[in-house]
Order: structure tokens, then sequence, then C-alpha cells
């Protein structure tokens, strides 16, 4: 499992494009993020990211990042 942490900037792909952002904080339990209900836990994290592009946050799975240098 990838492990990302707070700050990482990260890629993924949103539909047609790429969308770049910042990792806000991982999720490890069940919670409303990014204006879901996020299903997450220990052994299946998930990450709340902060796009660069509309300074709106998403949650996405650990296999849907991409981590950028």
């Amino acid at each position: 499992m990838r492990e990302f942490h707070e700050g990482d900037r990260v890629r993924w792909d949103a539909g047609n494009q790429s969308s770049v952002g910042t990792i806000e904080r991982k999720l490890t339990e069940d919670t409303e993020a990014g204006g879901r209900q996020v299903r997450a836990s220990e052994q299946d994290p998930q990450y709340l990211v902060r796009s660069e592009k509309t300074g709106r946050t998403a949650v996405h799975r650990p296999s849907a990042l991409h981590r950028l240098d």
C-alpha cells in the first residue's frame, strides 16, 4: 500500500484530465469529507486532498494517487 503524508504533492486522474493537489490528512475512520460520506479504516485508509486549481477538497484511495517530486 502506498503511504502519503500531510503536505505531499500528488496527482490523480479526474475524468479526461489529471488534477494536482496536496495531501491534507489521512482518513482512518468513517467520516464525512470532500462533500461525501467516506468509509475508511486503518487497514483501508483514504486521503483528503486539496486541488491546486480549484481549492476544493476530494477524497481518494492511495491507489488513485501518484506522488509528485
